[in-house]
C-alpha cells in the first residue's frame, strides 16, 4: 500500500509556489492566441523547460488550415497581426486601441482593413428587429452584443464592415460591467474557409459610455488600420513524459493559450503544471520517489482544439490513459480575485473515482493553522466540490464515447476573467503551492496505485456514499416540507439514481486494480434510507407535446468527443441560426445541452434523456431538448430516429 501521507508531505517540501509562478510569468510575455505565431513561441518555451527537467518532451504538430476535421471539429486557418489602431477621427482625435500596446484592443482572429468608417451605435444588435431601418453598409457597428450573431446579422446581412465591442460580461456577484471600467474584454473571431472575415475592435466600458453620448449629438468616424492574415498553418502540442513501467499512461492538461497577458487563465495551469513536472521527475530521479507503474504525460496545448487534435489523431492515446486531471486558473490571489477552489466531478454519464480520491486528498491541505486551543485546524481558503459543468478540455475526455475520467479543478469565480486586467500580480504562489501540490499527489498517486490502494479507496467510497445518501435523503424531507407546491421527482427516483451513479464510480476503480464492489449491501442501505425518512411519493408528471415528441425520438451520435456546433453552424439556414441563438440565450446550452448529449447512447429516447439530465442537473426543460436536437440533426452532429 501506498503511504499516501508521506507522498503528500515529500511532495510539499519540494513543490515551490514562487517557482510556479516564475512559470506564469514567462508565459505572460507571449500573445498565445490559438493557432497563431505567439502560442507556438510559448509552446517552445514549455518544452524546453520540461526537458531541462529531464523529461522525455517534444511538440506535435497538427494542420490547421480551416478544412481538416478532428472528429467534428474544424480548426481555423493560423493567424498573425502586426498592427491593429482604431482612432476617432471625427468630431475629435483620439486613439481608442492599439495593437502594439494592448493585445486585447482588437478583437482577436481580426481581418486587414485600412480606411475611414462612419460609426452606427447598437444596443446588443442580437435581435433582427434593431436593425430595421438601418443603413450599415460600410459602417462600423458599436455593439455590446453577442458578436458572432452581430457578425451574422451586422456584416454578412447588412454589409457592415467591422464590430467595436465596448461590452463586459457580468459574473453574479463579482463583477457588472462598471466594476472594471477601464478594463478590455477578450474576443475572438473563429473564421471557416470561405467565411467572409472583417475587422473588430474592443474598447473598455469607459471609452464605449463616452462615444455613446458623444453620437447622440454628433456624427463620430473613425480611422481603422489593421494588418493581419490567414494562412494554412499548425496547431502545436507540448508532451513532456516521466516515463513509467507500462504503457498506461495519467494525463495532465493544462491549456496553454489566451491573449497577453491571460495571467490565472491559464498561464497559471500551465506554470502549476510544469513545477509538478519538475517536481516529481527530481524526485524520481533522485529515487526518493519510486518510479511508478504508470507513465505520467504533461500536455500544454490550445483549449479545446489542441486536446480534440491530440486524441482524435491516434486513438490508441485513448485507450492507453486511465484517468487524467485538468488545470485551469489554478493560481488565484482568492482575496482579489474572489474566487473559490472548486473540485469539478466527471460527468453523471460517465462517473468515476477520481473525484472521490481528489476530495480525499483536499482534506490532507485544508489545515493551515491550528484552532486557538491548538487541538484542530482549519483552512484559510474557499474550496467546493460541484457538479460537471464543462467548459474546458477535461469535458472531452470525461465525454463517454472518449472515456477518459478527467475531473478539473480550477478557481472560480474570477472578477478579472478574460480581461486585460488578469495579469501577474493577481496571481498567488501560495495557492500554486497548495493546488500544485494537491494535483502532483494525485497524479502520483493514480500512476502508482494497485489493487491494494485501489481496495482503500473503495472503502473511503463506500463510506462516503453512506454519508451522501443520508445528506439526500434529509435534503429531500427538507424539499417535501418547504416545497410541496412544487412537482418534484420522487424520492425513491433520486435515491436509485444517485445510488447507480456511485456503484458505476466504484467499479471505474478497476482501472487501478481489480476490486469486487459489494453493491447489495449498499442498495440494501439505501432501501432502508428510504424507510425510515418515510418519504411519500409525489405525483407523476403530466406528459406535454413537447415530452410526447421527445418520447418519439431516439437521438444518435455521429461523432466521437463533444459536438463542434461552431464547425457546423454554417449549415443552418438564417431561420434556424435565429431559432438556435433564441433558444440558447434563454437555456445555458451546458447546463442540459451538453450533459443531454453525453446520456445519448442510440437506445434512449429524448425523454428518457431529459428525465436522467432532470435528475443530474434538477433542471428540465423538454421543450428546449426537442428543439436543440433538431437543430444538432440539421447541422449534421446528430441523427435522429422516430418512433411512430
Amino acid at each position: 500500500m501506498l503511504k499516501l501521507f508521506d507522498i503528500i508531505d515529500t511532495i510539499k517540501k519540494t513543490y515551490a509556489g514562487e517557482r510556479a509562478k516564475g512559470y506564469v510569468a514567462d508565459l505572460v510575455r507571449f500573445h498565445r492566441i490559438q493557432v497563431s505565431p505567439g502560442i507556438r513561441e510559448a509552446a517552445y518555451y514549455c518544452r524546453d523547460r520540461l526537458k531541462g527537467f529531464g523529461l522525455k518532451s517534444r511538440i506535435f504538430t497538427f494542420p490547421a488550415d480551416g478544412k481538416r476535421r478532428y472528429w467534428s471539429l474544424i480548426i481555423p486557418k493560423e493567424w498573425s497581426i502586426t498592427e491593429g489602431t482604431l482612432e476617432m477621427v471625427e468630431p475629435k482625435q483620439m486613439v481608442l486601441c492599439d495593437y502594439s500596446r494592448e493585445k486585447l484592443s482588437v478583437i482577436q482572429r481580426t481581418g486587414p482593413f485600412d480606411g475611414v468608417c462612419d460609426l452606427v451605435v447598437l444596443n446588443d444588435g442580437e435581435e433582427t428587429e434593431e436593425y430595421q431601418g438601418l443603413n450599415l453598409k460600410g459602417k462600423i457597428v458599436l455593439t455590446k452584443g453577442d458578436i458572432n450573431r452581430v457578425y451574422h446579422l451586422a456584416v454578412l446581412k447588412h454589409g457592415a464592415a467591422g464590430i467595436l465591442y465596448d461590452g463586459m460580461r457580468k459574473i453574479d456577484s463579482v463583477r457588472d460591467r462598471c466594476d472594471l471600467a477601464d478594463a478590455r474584454e477578450y474576443r475572438s473571431f473563429w473564421w471557416l474557409t470561405g467565411e467572409k472575415t472583417c475587422f473588430g475592435f474592443v474598447l473598455t466600458p469607459r471609452q464605449g459610455d463616452m462615444i455613446r453620448a458623444i453620437i447622440k449629438k454628433k456624427r463620430v468616424r473613425v480611422r481603422v488600420r489593421v494588418k493581419s492574415r490567414f494562412y494554412a498553418g499548425a496547431v502545436e502540442v507540448v508532451s513532456g513524459l516521466i516515463q513509467g513501467q507500462s504503457r498506461k499512461e495519467v494525463v495532465v492538461l493544462s491549456h496553454l493559450c489566451h491573449p497577453q497577458p491571460s495571467a490565472n487563465d491559464n498561464a497559471s495551469g500551465c506554470g502549476a503544471s510544469l513545477e509538478i513536472a519538475r517536481t516529481l521527475s527530481h524526485l524520481i530521479m533522485r529515487r526518493i520517489l519510486k518510479q511508478p507503474k504508470r507513465s505520467i504525460r504533461f500536455l500544454y496545448l490550445p483549449e479545446m482544439s489542441g486536446t480534440i487534435a491530440y486524441f482524435a489523431s491516434d486513438p490508441r492515446r485513448i485507450k492507453n490513459t486511465i484517468a487524467g486531471i485538468n488545470l485551469d486558473m489554478v493560481g488565484e490571489n482568492q482575496d482579489l480575485c474572489r474566487s473559490s477552489l472548486l473540485l469539478e466531478q466527471t460527468p453523471a454519464a460517465f462517473p468515476s473515482f477520481t473525484h472521490d480520491l481528489l476530495k480525499k486528498l483536499l482534506r490532507e491541505f485544508s489545515v493551515d493553522v491550528k484552532s486557538f486551543g491548538g487541538t484542530g485546524g482549519y483552512p484559510l481558503f474557499r474550496s467546493a466540490s460541484v457538479p460537471f459543468s464543462g467548459g474546458s478540455d477535461h469535458y472531452i475526455l470525461s465525454d463517454p464515447t472518449v472515456g477518459i475520467p478527467c475531473p478539473m479543478l480550477i478557481q472560480w469565480p474570477d472578477k478579472f476573467y478574460h480581461t486585460s486586467q488578469d495579469t501577474i500580480d493577481k496571481v498567488d504562489p501560495v495557492m500554486l503551492h497548495k493546488i500544485g501540490c494537491l494535483a502532483a499527489s494525485y497524479i502520483y498517486f493514480l500512476a502508482q496505485a494497485g489493487k491494494n490502494e485501489a481496495k482503500w479507496l473503495l472503502g473511503e467510497m463506500e463510506t462516503e456514499t453512506r454519508i451522501g445518501l443520508l445528506n439526500l435523503a434529509s435534503n429531500l424531507r427538507t424539499d417535501l416540507l418547504f416545497k410541496k407546491g412544487q412537482r418534484k421527482l420522487t424520492p425513491k427516483k433520486k435515491i436509485d439514481f444517485y445510488l447507480e451513479m456511485r456503484l458505476r464510480a466504484m467499479r471505474s476503480l478497476n482501472r487501478l486494480g481489480k476490486v469486487k464492489v459489494n453493491e447489495r449491501t449498499i442498495r440494501l442501505f439505501g432501501r432502508e434510507v428510504l424507510t425510515n425518512f418515510k418519504m411519500e411519493s409525489h405525483p407523476l408528471r403530466v406528459y406535454d407535446e413537447w415530452e410526447r415528441k421527445a418520447g418519439r425520438m431516439i437521438p444518435r451520435r455521429i461523432y466521437r468527443g463533444p459536438p463542434s456546433v461552431r464547425s457546423f453552424f454554417h449549415k443552418l439556414s438564417d431561420e434556424d441560426k435565429d431559432q438556435f441563438h433564441k433558444i440558447t440565450k434563454e437555456e445555458l446550452v451546458w447546463e442540459i445541452g451538453v450533459k443531454a448529449v453525453f446520456w445519448c447512447d442510440g437506445k434512449r429516447n429524448l425523454r428518457e434523456i431529459s428525465g436522467l439530465v432532470e435528475l443530474e442537473t434538477g433542471k428540465r426543460n423538454t421543450k428546449f431538448l426537442v428543439e436543440y436536437f433538431n437543430l444538432l440533426e440539421k447541422m449534421g452532429l446528430v441523427r435522429i430516429g422516430r418512433l411512430r
